[in-house]
């Protein structure tokens, strides 16, 4: 089970921006809105705190195509993601084959207790119209 990150001053202060938000940001936006909100939080602390949140299983972490990470709530258990490569809208999918497909290459190599992500990348139809 995944450790539970500390309440401090500067962990309330992340996730208070991270319910703000609709959808992923870096932890340099993080940053940013918290410096123009007036809160004291280094970038590191930031980053150790995302990082944290991301273990406990209380964020979803998606590496972007420039490969930097960005960060959101979770809003449901395991997931996938749809991903607009213009404008970064993301649609979080379910997706059962997948699960299957990954349980039998897994068990095929001997592999067991297996985890994975999967982002699919692509334009939403608003950036195609």
């Amino acid at each position: 089970m995944p450790e539970i990150p500390r309440n401090t001053r500067q962990r309330r202060a992340v996730t208070a921006i991270l319910d703000d938000l609709d959808g992923f940001a870096s932890a340099r936006e993080i940053h940013d809105v918290l410096s123009k909100r007036g809160e004291s939080v280094g970038l590191s602390t930031v980053y150790r705190t995302l990082q944290a949140l991301v273990d406990a299983e209380e964020l979803d972490a998606l590496r972007a195509d420039d490969g930097e990470t960005r960060f959101r709530r979770c809003s449901t258990g395991h997931h996938h993601h749809l991903v607009c490569r213009q404008c970064g809208r993301t649609v979080e999918v379910e997706g059962p084959t997948v699960e299957r497909w990954a349980d039998s290459v897994a068990a095929a190599h001997g592999y067991a207790d297996v985890s994975h992500t999967l982002e699919i990348f692509g334009t939403c139809s608003t950036c195609r119209a």
